[in-house]
C-alpha cells in the first residue's frame, strides 16, 4: 500500500469565470484558466460550481465523449438535448448526460426558480463514439448516510456511470456528525453545503473547499454545522 496522499483545493483558490448572471468556480483548468498541474484527478476532467440567476444559463453547446454528472444544491435547472426529451433538475435529484458521439445541450434556470446553483462533473468515459444517454432520477438521501447516486459498478446507484471505476455519492450530516470515508485509490470529496470541523487532516474545510486523496483509508470527517458532501471514489 502506497501512503496516503491528501490535497486541500480551497474555494479562494479557484479558477473563477464571472459573466452577467453567471460565476463559475472550477476545480480543474478550464478554458482559459490553464495550471498544467491541474488538469485531472483520475477520470474526472472538470469539477464546475455554478451559480445562475434567474433566466440565466448556458445556450445549446456541444459534447463529444464525456460523462457530464449535475447536482442541483439550490433552486431548479432545466435541460434539454438533441437526443433526448427534456427534463428539470432540483435538489436530491441526479442528472447524467452520457455525450458519447456527438449531443447538443442547454441548461437554463428553470422559470420561476430563482438563483441556481448547481456542481458538475466531467468524466472521460471508457469508451469512446457509444450512442449518446441520458438519465435522471430522485434520491433518498437519509441524514448522516453516504449515499451512492451514480456509478459504473455499484447497483445500488441510482443512475449508471460510462466509466466503471468511477462513483458518486453524497451525505447530508447534520451538525457534530462524523462521516467515515469509502477507502479507495482515488477519493474526492467537495463541501457542497456548510462545513467540516479541524482535522489532522486541515484546518476546518468551508463551502466549496475539496479534499483530494490519494490511496486513502480510514479516513473521518465531521460536520461542523448541516453539511452536504459531494463523494467521488476511482479505482484508478
Amino acid at each position: 500500500m502506497m501512503p496516503v496522499t491528501v490535497e486541500i483545493r480551497r474555494a479562494s483558490d479557484a479558477f473563477v469565470t464571472r459573466e452577467r448572471g453567471r460565476l463559475t468556480r472550477h476545480g480543474f483548468s478550464f478554458g482559459p484558466h490553464y495550471d498544467p498541474d491541474n488538469v485531472a484527478f483520475g477520470p474526472m476532467v472538470c469539477h464546475d460550481d455554478h451559480l445562475l440567476s434567474g433566466g440565466q444559463g448556458f445556450a445549446d453547446h456541444s459534447h463529444v465523449d464525456v460523462e457530464i454528472v449535475t447536482w442541483v444544491l439550490r433552486g431548479a435547472l432545466t435541460h434539454t438535448d438533441s437526443a433526448h426529451p427534456g427534463g428539470t433538475v432540483g435538489p436530491g435529484t441526479v442528472q447524467v448526460l452520457s455525450a458519447g458521439s456527438g449531443v447538443v445541450h442547454a441548461e437554463t434556470v428553470a422559470p420561476d426558480a430563482g438563483a441556481t446553483r448547481f456542481v458538475q462533473v466531467w468524466l472521460t468515459p471508457d469508451r469512446l463514439g457509444t450512442t449518446p444517454s441520458y438519465a435522471v432520477a430522485p434520491v433518498s438521501l437519509p441524514d448522516g448516510e453516504l449515499v451512492p447516486v451514480a456509478s459504473g459498478h455499484d447497483p445500488e446507484a441510482a443512475v449508471r456511470l460510462g466509466t466503471a471505476g468511477a462513483t458518486f455519492s453524497v451525505a447530508r450530516l447534520p451538525a457534530g456528525r462524523t462521516l467515515a470515508l469509502p477507502d479507495a485509490p482515488r477519493l474526492h470529496v467537495y463541501v457542497g453545503t456548510g462545513a467540516l470541523v479541524r482535522s489532522s487532516l486541515a484546518r476546518p474545510l468551508a463551502e466549496g473547499d475539496a479534499f483530494r486523496f490519494t490511496d486513502a483509508s480510514g479516513v473521518e470527517v465531521t460536520a461542523a454545522v448541516p453539511t452536504e458532501l459531494l463523494v467521488w471514489t476511482f479505482t484508478a
